[in-house]
């Protein structure tokens, strides 16, 4: 938690001189961390909160960030979070902050749905994700912040999300459910060394923001929750994620940017992404995963070093024509599967609009998408590729690729054009092409900026969860 204050005192102190945060060369995994902790600290017990799993401690959260705030420019300050169990409805976090749990420490999301505040819909999405309208904030929210850290030594945050996807299933919801933890429009976040459950929606949402680094936490939630996400980054840009153990109801990892002619309109892309050592099952969803609200573009991702099992999907990329935007150069190594249905896919007909306003002319790119060193066992049905009839998939590069089937299904592929080497089982004959030299065409290892990485250790992390074969 030191290094990760002190690298965000370092961003500061460049935007203090007239850097603006684009300016800061060269984001990434590797960036160096170091310095001291925040100098001022306080306990949530010192403004009331009871840690009995009963007492409801929404003012004692919000009333000491409220104090917090007179120590923003004296270099910050933590609000420490005990052994105990905190119940709490939302509370909002403020700028130059460190929110640390102790081990022992849960943060536990009320049931009551009055104590999660209804907010508007994101410019981007033109209206609540499941309904019309507006949205219920996340338990941990934050809007416009600077230097935020959200740590522990790995402390839990429970959403008790059972109520939440109980109403789900019932269609009794009023508005779209909410998140664990979502940022809006913030820059210089660091969440680390936690433990989220049972989140209501997706986990982890970063929208609007840049420079963000998720490293070391766990997300759990049942195979059967609904739309459980673990972490979406969302027209973000500058985003770290590594070292997560990921099981949810459904993606592992998603990348979305906006929803049809709303995220057309507000323009912000997904860009600058790294993904490496994480080991995860997306139930209903895919280890990784791009869209389908993707319309103010994705680019410039890499993930290595991917482990998935009990899956639906491993690798897939989801757009629909109506989405425009765009889905390129993407690049994803070292990927081991297991017990997972269908490994790659890449899919067109994702048809789910907000309205009746968009415009089903506004087609999506996707093109230079290099998939590289994948294995798996267990697989049902080797990948889909579809692309649109009079807007081609195009780029697609796929390589040394090993695919151990349950039954000879291999792969079906239609408007898509690509190259491979090294694939098994036999790949459809639009993507038979040799792999060019040109590196134009494929998105490759020449166009990223080198990080270290594990993703030849292909088979071995299946030892770290045998039990869930």
């Amino acid at each position: 938690m030191k290094r990760s204050a002190a690298f965000l005192v370092t961003l500061l102190i460049l935007s203090s001189i007239g850097a603006p945060w684009a300016a800061i060369q060269n984001f990434d995994c590797e960036t160096k961390r170091s310095g001291a902790s925040r100098p001022h600290s306080v306990s949530v017990t010192e403004f009331g909160a009871v840690g009995d799993g009963v007492a409801l401690n929404t003012k004692a959260f919000q009333n000491a960030l409220f104090y917090l705030k007179s120590f923003a420019d004296k270099g910050g300050a933590q609000l420490f979070v005990p052994a105990g169990r905190w119940l709490t409805g939302s509370f909002v976090l403020i700028s130059h902050l460190t929110l640390s749990l102790d081990k022992d420490a849960v943060i536990i999301g009320s049931s009551d749905p009055s104590d999660w505040p209804i907010i508007d819909p994101l410019p981007s999405y033109g209206r609540g994700r499941e309904l019309p309208g507006r949205r219920h904030q996340s338990l941990i929210y934050g809007y416009n912040l600077t230097d935020v850290i959200i740590t522990g030594e790995n402390g839990t945050i429970d959403g008790q999300g059972i109520v939440w996807w109980d109403w789900f299933h019932n269609k009794t919801l009023n508005y779209t459910r909410p998140h664990l933890v979502e940022l809006m429009y913030s820059t210089g976040v660091v969440i680390s060394n936690l433990t989220f459950t049972n989140s209501p929606f997706w986990a982890i949402h970063p929208v609007y923001c840049s420079y963000v680094h998720i490293k070391n936490v766990t997300i759990l939630a049942p195979p059967d929750s609904p739309n459980t996400d673990g972490i979406d980054p969302d027209s973000s840009d500058n985003v770290c994620i590594e070292d997560c153990y990921i099981r949810t109801g459904d993606d592992v990892i998603v990348i979305k940017s906006g929803w049809d002619e709303y995220g057309i309109s507000f323009g912000r892309p997904s860009t600058n992404i790294t993904i490496r050592r994480i080991v995860g099952q997306g139930h209903s969803g895919a280890g990784i995963s791009f869209g389908s609200e993707m319309s103010g573009g994705i680019s410039d991702v890499r993930a290595e070093d991917i482990h998935l099992f009990n899956s639906l999907h491993g690798i897939r990329l989801k757009t629909s024509p109506g989405r425009g935007g765009y889905i390129r150069n993407i690049y994803i190594s070292g990927v081991t599967m297991k017990h997972v249905k269908m490994a790659i896919r890449i899919q067109s007909n994702y048809g789910e609009h907000p309205d009746d306003k968009y415009d089903p002319k506004a087609l999506p790119i996707v093109n230079r998408i290099t998939i590289k060193n994948v294995t798996g066992e267990d697989i049902k049905l080797a990948g889909i590729f579809e692309g649109i009839n009079g807007d081609e998939f195009s780029g697609i590069c796929l390589s040394n690729i090993v695919l151990n089937l349950a039954k000879p299904k291999p792969w079906n592929c239609s408007y898509i054009k690509g190259y491979s080497d090294m694939v098994s089982p036999e790949l459809c004959e639009p993507l038979k092409g040799e792999l060019p030299e040109d590196s134009s065409v494929c998105y490759g290892d020449d166009n990223l900026r080198p990080q270290s990485s594990s993703a030849i250790r292909l088979l071995t992390p299946f030892k770290k969860f045998r039990s869930f074969s």
